[in-house]
């Protein structure tokens, strides 16, 4: 019996369609091997940081988050204050920048000159390229003194003496402090969060914003009812990259918010955070409870940003959910 014939035609297919299988599996495979190293070694921080913070967290347990105390030469040591500062500069910044990032995102997208729109657009794209240290040697050479002689002394002469509030605008004027490092926090994060609110804003179909033009509406009326309920989870996004890019910030809060480990109610007074304790501690830390202290203050910035990322994912999905998408 002859062999059954075959066609060259159908053999070059079936060739080509396994070729395009093994390729498509290999990709699979390879972008599966990136995410896989990512989540181990997000693994490997997180076991490193609780094994080196293991003895302080065995000596002092729970209370350490909450203890006022940073005590190096009685070996005592308490997160509260570098908790506080940080949350606290970090918060602040977040009320500075957002007005301010919406205004230029508003101001880029509904307002500018065309001529104006992509310069002052590249600009702000700069600014978030500056590292953080020239924004710190800017706060405590230049900032710092004239906020010290021109701004201080009259927020405290307006505000000093109304009730509740009063207490946060006490002290003496020095310049650097918790007031201080958040505003040089919102001056950092204010590029990020404009330059994704701008172009989160340039998606919206300019059909809609046309329609309501067209009804007779202002531009503040097209923003708050058109632009910002279909923008909403990309704002949402870039507040968040915003606050995650305060709670880590080093060197410009080291050099700005006076680096005392207490708390004081007045934001003139000088304060701490958790990096700038890390900062400035543990290149001199001796082996033993006060590196491990500062290992597991790594440990609670990491559980910070992660609860942050957490609200960020959990306020995003519900935008979603209820735009029903």
């Amino acid at each position: 019996m002859s062999e059954p014939s075959t066609v060259p035609g159908l053999d070059l297919q079936a060739e080509q369609i396994r070729k395009f299988r093994f390729q498509d599996r290999l990709f699979h495979h390879t972008t599966q091997l990136f995410a896989v190293l990512l989540l181990a070694a997000l693994l490997g921080i997180l076991i490193a940081l609780g094994l080196d913070a293991w003895p302080s967290i065995k000596e002092f347990g729970l209370p350490f988050l909450w203890t006022n105390i940073w005590s190096v030469p009685d070996d005592q040591y308490g997160a509260l204050a570098a908790i506080y500062g940080t949350v606290v500069t970090s918060v602040l910044a977040l009320l500075f920048a957002v007005p301010v990032s919406f205004g230029i995102a508003f101001y880029l997208t509904e307002s500018c000159p065309p001529w104006l729109r992509r310069p002052l657009g590249t600009a702000i794209e700069l600014l978030a390229g500056v590292p953080s240290i020239v924004y710190g040697i800017w706060g405590l050479f230049i900032f710092a003194p004239l906020f010290a002689e021109y701004i201080q002394p009259p927020l405290q002469a307006v505000l000093g003496n109304v009730p509740v509030i009063g207490g946060w605008f006490s002290g003496p004027p020095i310049g650097v402090g918790i007031l201080t490092a958040s505003i040089v926090l919102a001056m950092m994060v204010i590029p990020f969060i404009a330059s994704v609110m701008r172009d989160v804003f340039d998606t919206v179909p300019h059909v809609l914003k046309e329609s309501a033009y067209g009804i007779g509406c202002t531009k503040w009326e097209v923003m708050r009812n058109i632009v910002l309920p279909y923008t909403r989870v990309g704002v949402i996004g870039g507040i968040m990259l915003g606050l995650g890019r305060a709670l880590g910030e080093t060197m410009a809060v080291t050099f700005v918010i006076g680096n005392a480990n207490r708390i004081n109610g007045s934001l003139f007074a000088p304060g701490t955070s958790i990096a700038s304790t890390l900062a400035n501690e543990f290149g001199e830390a001796d082996p033993g409870l006060h590196i491990s202290a500062l290992f597991e203050l790594g440990l609670v910035l990491f559980v910070i940003t992660f609860i942050v990322l957490a609200i960020s994912r959990w306020l995003i999905s519900r935008s979603m959910g209820s735009e029903g998408l």
